[in-house]
């Protein structure tokens, strides 16, 4: 089984910065993508930020947050990061982390909250 786990969350005040990290730990596998979704309340989750461990190794962002936001990895510790600037209080929502294995297959983290304070 794989495990995904999300860290770096918390309370922040708008203007500030949070690095949130995700960690995929489990039995052997391969990762084909990992990404970074999130759900404000009373909405549906959304694509915040995707990047490829394989061919180009792309990587895209949702309008939302283009250059305020940066995905990067650590391929070897198996890592994706999500940095996070400027934040605003339209930035508040649990964020979960995805990662898609070389089968297609999906593994969600548990989720970490983000509050941005006005």
């Amino acid at each position: 089984q794989v495990q995904v786990v999300e860290s770096g969350g918390g309370l922040v005040q708008a203007g500030g910065s949070l690095r949130l990290s995700c960690a995929a730990s489990g039995r052997t596998f391969s990762i084909d993508n990992m990404g970074w979704f999130r759900q404000a309340p009373g909405k549906e989750r959304e694509f915040v930020a995707i990047t490829w461990w394989t061919g180009d190794k792309k990587t895209y962002y949702a309008d939302s947050v283009k250059g305020q936001f940066t995905i990067s990895r650590d391929n070897a510790e198996k890592i994706v990061y999500l940095q996070m600037n400027r934040l605003k209080s339209e930035d508040t929502a649990i964020y979960f982390c995805r990662l898609v294995d070389s089968k297609g297959d999906n593994y969600w983290g548990q989720g970490t909250q983000v509050t941005v304070s006005s």
